[in-house]
């Protein structure tokens, strides 16, 4: 049954896996074994496929699309069953910057991984993040950068994070990146992609 509700995923039918996601919930199935059966276990396989070139970035948005419409039907139910979140992630572009395509697949599979996600949007000032991160009891705060003038501001903001969090842990991404420049700011972690960005969060979260 979860298996038919993965391929969606995989294929990326956001029509049909609501639809069996609510059908297979209106039979009484447990929300977190479909979370994890269903749409986890989908995000998985785009993940990796994703990873070796199989599949390609429009293709991996349809998935990440498909498997958000599902968690929204599911969300009202998880807190019922009890499931288990995998820490909180607070998400958000740099201060001037608008671009919202690699956070936001980020934001989806982080969801569907498990985490619980505060996506705060683009042009984000760094005391909103800090705020929010508090209010949230953040585990880690996840920034997007991908011009080179904000790229700047990470590590002023990364260090101000750090000042007013004790122990808050900063993964940063986007394509003019690198794992040496994530070093140089401060960052805790650099993911080139949205697969590695979900194995990222869970070691940074202590999930791994």
């Amino acid at each position: 049954m979860y298996e038919e509700l993965k391929e969606l995923i995989i294929v990326g039918d956001e029509d049909k896996a609501k639809e069996f996601t609510q059908k297979i919930l209106s039979e009484g199935k447990n929300a977190d074994e479909i979370l994890k059966g269903g749409l986890v276990a989908g995000m998985d396989v785009v993940g990796q496929r994703f990873k070796e070139y199989e599949m390609y970035l429009p293709e991996v948005i349809m998935s990440a699309t498909a498997m958000k419409t599902s968690m929204e039907v599911l969300k009202p139910h998880l807190s019922k069953s009890g499931a288990s979140s995998m820490g909180t992630v607070v998400i958000g572009t740099i201060e001037g910057d608008v671009h919202d395509i690699g956070k936001n697949l980020v934001s989806m599979m982080l969801e569907g991984a498990g985490f619980k996600v505060v996506d705060l949007g683009v042009d984000v000032q760094v005391e909103k993040i800090i705020e929010a991160a508090e209010k949230e009891n953040a585990d880690v705060i996840g920034l997007s950068a991908l011009l080179t003038t904000t790229m700047l501001a990470l590590e002023p903001s990364i260090k101000m994070v750090k000042e007013k969090i004790s122990g808050i842990k900063v993964m940063v991404g986007g394509s003019p990146l690198t794992q040496e420049f994530a070093d140089k700011v401060g960052a805790d972690g650099f993911a080139p992609d949205a697969l590695r960005a979900i194995n990222l969060a869970k070691k940074l979260a202590g999930k791994q």
